[in-house]
């Protein structure tokens, strides 16, 4: 974030620059670039052809402003920020950074690699790890649900959020990502992650994203505040209802099928919370997807 505040700082001098040097440059230019559509790819590249035009105005001038002006030029084209990093980050050890970030309504995107584990240390369990999943400190399976980042962050009503998974529908995730670029404001995408310790042969990979939304697993959907300011419902559902039994994915992957060799009354009866679970959360997001919709900032004008 302290990268996102430096760059919007160094835009507003390279502005405020470029309005002091306007009557010794193009003026058509200066409001070209002041005023720039940069709402797209297409538009940044337009206003970066304006930059290095402007740079070589910049260029026969002599003057202190016109030194600073170029240096800062670049900031003048819209920049995005990416903040990436995995669950063990976003949902424990760095979770109150990842709050003040969302909080803040800074422009900063931040890309969660959700492999419900803390992979890189061992395998250990973490707050997105799911109920009855066998890691390290669970050895008799999580006895608790995951914890539902995204959910969290709907509270803030400002914050762009989406959860993907690209091995089951690329297109959502192409979509997701473009949405959350053109958001001005802060952006959270969670990206379902499979890996090594979840007990699957990595070249499955896309298969197991694929079970992973069937059965209710990972649920697709999209949140964006810009539709509520037009009167709509601003969560959008991009999975059905789940097709599968969840057992049926539960008994590809090591992390759940072990619990019962080792635990099977356990497992049994995470089996049967977990089912509840599934249809549990996405009865509550398809409710929440279908409510009726009216911008809370119109009524509080009034």
């Amino acid at each position: 974030m302290g990268m996102r505040i430096a760059i919007t700082k160094q835009r507003e001098q390279a502005r405020e620059l470029l309005q002091r040097l306007k009557p010794q440059l193009d003026a058509q230019l200066v409001d070209d670039i002041l005023h720039a559509d940069e709402s797209d790819e297409a538009g940044i590249h337009e206003q970066r052809e304006r930059i290095d035009e402007l740079r070589n105005a910049l260029r026969q001038l002599k003057s202190d402003d016109a030194e600073s002006l170029l240096q800062l030029s670049e900031n003048l084209a819209r920049k995005s920020v990416w903040i990436i990093g995995g669950d063990g980050w976003a949902y424990d050890i760095g979770f109150g950074g990842l709050d003040h970030v969302l909080a803040s309504g800074e422009d900063v995107n931040i890309l969660v690699l959700d492999t419900e584990v803390y992979s890189n240390t061992g395998g250990q369990t973490s707050k997105a790890t799911p109920r009855g999943a066998v890691a390290k400190f669970s050895a008799a399976g999580k006895t608790t649900a995951k914890k539902d980042l995204a959910l969290l962050a709907m509270d803030y009503e400002n914050v762009y959020i989406a959860q993907i998974s690209y091995g089951a529908k690329d297109t959502q995730t192409l979509r997701a990502f473009l949405e959350a670029e053109s958001y001005h404001g802060p952006s959270l995408i969670i990206a379902y992650a499979p890996c090594a310790a979840h007990g699957i042969d990595m070249m499955n990979n896309h298969q197991h994203q694929q079970m992973a939304v069937d059965s209710g697993h990972w649920q697709l959907f999209r949140y964006d505040p810009r539709r509520s300011a037009v009167g709509q419902n601003p969560l959008k559902l991009d999975s059905k209802e789940p097709s599968i039994d969840y057992k049926d994915f539960l008994e590809t992957e090591a992390r759940f099928s072990t619990l019962w060799d080792s635990h099977p009354d356990e497992a049994e009866a995470y089996l049967q919370q977990a089912r509840k679970d599934v249809h549990h959360r996405f009865n509550f997001y398809r409710q929440l997807a279908d409510m009726e919709w009216e911008d809370k900032r119109d009524e509080t004008s009034e």
